[in-house]
């Protein structure tokens, strides 16, 4: 099993990974991020100005080196999801999912069938075409990650729900974003340890993955002991 098919086992085992943002457009810093001892990277193309090019050859690297590569994406719409897939990525960080109806969308739009990512069996993902249909369609649903971001007061509310949709595969506290949304310019306030406190709890009883960013491997430990935090964005 490669790193990237087997990410996805790896991060529901409760593993700690610990991985970055890619803010700059460059594959470069891809093949010298996957020589690192870094689980993973995430491509920013919510922040950063990753166009469609500069995407595709960044995962273009990232498979070659067989080095898991999240992209999160600027909105969650369909488009966004199908390119990022279909280059190559090891799964999807979506911002701002504050519903269970956009957790519904995401989880379908990531997976075959019923409507949601369309079938391309020529794309890199898909092995530019050797590999079979029953293969690609069982691959879908096994390997693609779909992280949901809980960034708003509203996604707090509603994250056991959100974490029971099969197809969200883990729950992504945002803490800059939701310390916003609860009206402070700090990330200490009690609103936001109850967030992580509800949504790890959230997360650990639909055995989905439980995901913050942290500013440092000091902040990554604290968080593990005091929320039960496994994925670190750092």
């Amino acid at each position: 099993m490669s790193n990237i098919s087997g990410f996805k086992e790896k991060m529901l085992s409760g593993q700690i990974l610990a991985g970055t943002f890619l803010k700059t457009p460059n594959y470069i810093l891809v093949e010298v991020l996957a020589q690192s001892k870094l689980d993973f990277i995430c491509i920013d193309a919510e922040h950063a100005p990753f166009d469609r090019a500069a995407l595709d050859q960044c995962l273009a690297i990232s498979r070659a080196l067989d080095f898991p590569v999240f992209v999160r994406v600027g909105e969650g719409s369909a488009k966004e999801i199908l390119w990022a897939l279909d280059s190559g990525a090891v799964g999807l960080v979506i911002p701002h999912v504050d519903s269970v109806e956009k957790a519904e969308f995401i989880s379908k739009s990531a997976r075959y069938g019923l409507g949601g990512r369309g079938f391309a069996g020529s794309s890199r993902w898909a092995g530019y075409a050797t590999d079979h249909m029953p293969s690609l369609i069982k691959r879908s649903f096994e390997e693609t990650i779909v992280l949901a971001q809980i960034e708003e007061p509203a996604g707090v509310e509603k994250a056991t729900e959100i974490a029971s949709i099969s197809g969200i595969d883990g729950l992504f506290v945002g803490p800059a974003d939701l310390s916003v949304g609860y009206g402070y310019d700090h990330q200490n306030s009690d609103e936001l340890k109850a967030a992580l406190i509800s949504v790890g709890e959230a997360a650990r009883n639909e055995n989905k993955a439980f995901v913050s960013f942290v500013p440092n491997a000091e902040k990554a430990k604290e968080w593990n002991n005091d929320f039960g935090i496994t994925m670190f964005f750092i």
